[in-house]
């Protein structure tokens, strides 16, 4: 099988000691695809490296892998697309199989699941770095009511149709987060696959600092949450303050009804901010709902403005299903 319609996009950033090997491996085991290299403000001679091991590059010079990413996604059009750090990490063994879900099942994204590999590749997924990532997961998919088993994976393929409709804004390592909630919050069909995570090589350093990006990545998801589900968060929290302030005004209302007199004017006070807070936010929450429900109407349509994944395109673009005799050319 030959790979023509599959891009493999590859941001990096000072990875001169490993890219060659990964478009090497990405070559090997998806002919016909075509390697993309994003260098992202390298100093070690990435490009140069590169391109030596066959991949075309393109450069973004705002420092940051979601810049990388967004370019890419913006740059290179194909019918399938994967994409995975330049660290040498990942197994390039697994793309074909990563492929054959999207054409074959129709999926719109596929997320490989890292298995560190007791040969060496626990002491680059450090039990630390695997507790947050489990952490996160379970946090995701709570908040986004899904259940990804690793939302931090850096080896990932997506349809053309994801890639078209996913309007990027992240910066930095938190693009992972904004690409599952992209899908997430459309409905997009999903699979996952198992694949070693093995040690980075002698030479290569890990640019992700485990709390700095950490953090970054917290607060990015919060507000991924609060801008997709404004209503579960704005009016959830409203209805928060709304139950305290019910619960605070009972000992006023039961003194009330006795004497006749309200003997803590403060309390009451802030009873009644309490409620006013709660409607508030509640109101809010409403209006931004509506915001939100208008923007991801706009995604769903660009999303089905394009061709599903199991569709080829024949010599003029016009979409054709796999039993079409121009598809199976």
């Amino acid at each position: 099988m030959t790979y023509e319609g599959v891009a493999v996009l590859i941001p990096c950033h000072d990875e001169a000691t490993t890219v060659g090997q990964v478009v090497g491996g990405f070559r090997q085991h998806l002919p016909g695809a075509r390697i993309v290299v994003c260098d992202n403000n390298s100093t070690d001679g990435t490009a140069d490296v590169a391109r030596a091991a066959g991949a075309v590059v393109v450069t973004e010079r705002h420092k940051g892998k979601g810049y990388a990413v967004r370019r890419l996604f913006s740059d290179v059009d194909a019918d399938f697309f994967i994409m995975v750090d330049g660290d040498a990490t990942y197994a390039p063994e697994a793309a074909p199989e990563i492929v054959r879900l999207m054409r074959e099942d129709g999926v719109d994204t596929v997320l490989a699941i890292r298995e560190a590999q007791s040969s060496g590749g626990a002491a680059e997924y450090r039990a630390g770095h695997q507790l947050g990532n489990r952490v996160f997961s379970r946090t995701f998919s709570f908040l986004f009511d899904t259940s990804y088993a690793d939302v931090l994976t850096g080896y990932r393929g997506f349809s053309r149709r994801f890639v078209k409709s996913c309007p990027l804004l992240a910066r930095g390592f938190d693009v992972e987060i904004e690409l599952n909630a992209h899908g997430a919050s459309l409905g997009m069909p999903w699979a996952e696959v198992r694949t070693p995570y093995v040690e980075r090589i002698t030479g290569s350093e890990s640019k992700l600092n485990t709390y700095s990006d950490g953090l970054r990545i917290f607060r990015r998801l919060f507000r991924l949450f609060r801008d997709f589900r404004p209503a579960l968060s704005f009016g959830g929290l409203g209805v928060l303050l709304g139950l305290i302030g019910a619960v605070t005004v009972v000992p006023l209302l039961v003194t009330y009804r006795s004497t006749g007199l309200v003997p803590r004017f403060p309390t009451l006070f802030v009873v009644i901010g309490l409620f006013i807070a709660a409607l508030f936010l509640v109101l809010v929450g409403a209006i931004l709902d509506r915001a939100a429900r208008d923007r991801l109407e706009r995604n769903r349509l660009a999303y089905l403005a394009v061709p599903a994944p199991w569709q080829h395109r024949d010599s003029t673009g016009t979409s054709v299903a796999p039993d079409h005799p121009a598809a199976t050319r």
